[in-house]
């Protein structure tokens, strides 16, 4: 408890124009890693443009680890299909919740991050200041993949005796 930092809510949203793996559509799910920790999403059925709407949650100790992201096609008979995957930084989203903003009118812009070949952001990303918290949406295109995208939002909670941010 004393190297936890925080735990990072990933609110994974939805994907747009997923690959197709079956012969029309895909059954999408999303494994998220950081470091050794493994989190999914429950897999939605025959969508190449799914709703997930999941909650997944990452203790935090380390925030220079990149947060992986992998998208695959459930099948019953034989091994899951690989639809693609991203990689991001939390560096500065956790860098923007240690200014601990006070008195900031909501949606206010505290951080801004581009796309670059360090990370795989389809558009700027605003880290923006929401209802007292701190909050990222973010939109992922997909590598090693012909077409894919994946919208989240990043929430940060914070966890009484861990070590302060």
């Amino acid at each position: 408890m004393e190297h936890m930092m925080g735990l990072l809510r990933i609110h994974v949203q939805k994907g747009v124009n997923l690959a197709v793996r079956d012969v029309l559509s895909s059954d999408p799910y999303i494994i998220i890693r950081m470091g050794k920790q493994k989190v999914k999403t429950k897999v939605v059925k025959k969508s190449i443009n799914p709703e997930w709407n999941d909650d997944l949650t990452l203790s935090i100790s380390d925030p220079s680890l990149p947060v992986q992201l992998f998208v695959h096609d459930k099948d019953t008979f034989s091994l899951d299909d690989k639809m693609g995957d991203a990689e991001f930084d939390i560096s500065p989203f956790v860098e923007a919740v240690k200014m601990r903003p006070q008195g900031v009118l909501n949606d206010t812009i505290v951080k801004r991050v581009q796309p670059s070949r360090q990370n795989c952001l389809a558009e700027e990303s605003h880290i923006v200041w929401r209802d007292g918290k701190v909050v990222q949406n973010m939109v992922l295109r997909l590598r090693n993949v012909e077409s894919g995208e994946v919208e989240l939002q990043l929430h940060w909670i914070d966890i009484p005796g861990a070590k302060a941010l």
